[in-house]
């Protein structure tokens, strides 16, 4: 018998559970995978809590690395002894093996080990879309993104940099400042002590900037607003501080013809091309050196709970790992 974390009840973190599971011989079109490293990300927490609701009783997470170890009828672009990496559910890759669906699966470049693969999937290609599909930028542009030291906002920073773009950050501490402009932020903005919309109108001599990546949500979704020039963008891509309120539209009129949207990673990887396509450039980002994968915190998976308390509490930078 193999284990995995699951809980039978939305909560906090003590609801997680370290189980006996039986995962059984792969279904057509699925691939058994057993796991060398597991990520560990902010909408863990939203399944955790039932911010978004599962079918209980449920396992948890969405990214993983491991081996494929069987396959099931129909299966033809893998087998086992591959190497493997995947992010985006279903549900459940905090497990020691499971079984998943083989179109959401991509062979793991040789170059890159599985502890990197288990922590880039999820937030590298979120940084992948946000930067080259959601409001793709270029060089001379100039950007804010929330989290700056954050799993996506140390990748946003880096990619960014890497197509000549300004990158303004927000972080919560002069630690945080000093790891995310050794990774590729221009102008750090702590938001615990400074006005992060009055900054960034400084630092752009109040023209504002092209788009603003925000995954904070409802603390810094006007300030965000504001922080945008005339037709700048909005990508609202996450909510760690709650969602944000009832909006009237009517306000990115009178804001200066702005742009708001609120896109998804599994809608931009629904489809195996895409999933390729965003996975691929991804791996040349990385294997290429432009952009390093930092992991910073180290867990055993059956202490997901400790993991998942710290990561709430901003005590993580860049990425972090489960291990089997």
């Amino acid at each position: 018998m193999s284990h995995a974390i699951r809980f039978h009840t939305p909560g906090g973190p003590e609801v997680l559970r370290w189980e006996e599971v039986d995962v059984g011989a792969p279904a057509p079109n699925e691939a058994r995978v057993r796991h060398h490293a597991v990520g560990l990300n902010y909408i863990d927490i939203y399944h955790r809590t039932g911010a978004y609701p599962l079918p209980m009783p449920s396992g948890i997470g969405l990214e993983g690395a491991g081996v494929v170890e069987a396959v099931g009828s129909g299966v033809t672009e893998l087998k086992p002894g591959d190497r493997v990496a995947y992010a985006g559910g279903p549900i459940g890759a905090y497990a020691e093996v499971r079984n998943i669906p083989a179109d959401r699966l991509v062979t793991l470049p040789g170059a890159i080990d599985f502890k990197t693969g288990a922590a880039m999937m999820l937030q590298g290609m979120t940084a992948q879309y946000l930067l080259r599909r959601t409001c793709p930028v270029k060089a001379g542009d100039t950007i804010l993104i929330h989290a700056a030291a954050g799993g996506v906002g140390l990748i946003v920073c880096q990619w960014a940099r890497a197509l000549g773009v300004t990158v303004i950050g927000t972080v919560s501490s002069d630690e945080k400042a000093e790891l995310a402009r050794a990774h590729g932020c221009d102008h750090t903005i702590i938001y615990t002590r400074e006005n992060f919309t009055q900054r960034v109108k400084d630092i752009t001599g109040g023209k504002g900037v092209r788009v603003v990546y925000d995954s904070i949500g409802k603390d810094t979704f006007m300030g965000s607003l504001e922080c945008l020039q005339p037709m700048g963008m909005m990508v609202l891509f996450g909510a760690a501080s709650g969602p944000v309120p009832a909006f009237d539209l009517g306000l990115l009129a009178k804001m200066g013809s702005l742009f708001i949207t609120r896109p998804t990673l599994f809608t931009y990887i629904a489809q195996r091309g895409d999933l390729l396509a965003i996975s691929g450039e991804l791996f040349d980002a990385v294997t290429s050196g432009k952009v390093k994968i930092g992991v910073n915190q180290t867990y055993a998976l059956k202490d997901a709970a400790q993991a998942q308390i710290d990561l709430v509490a901003r005590k993580t930078t860049g990425s972090s790992i489960l291990l089997p």
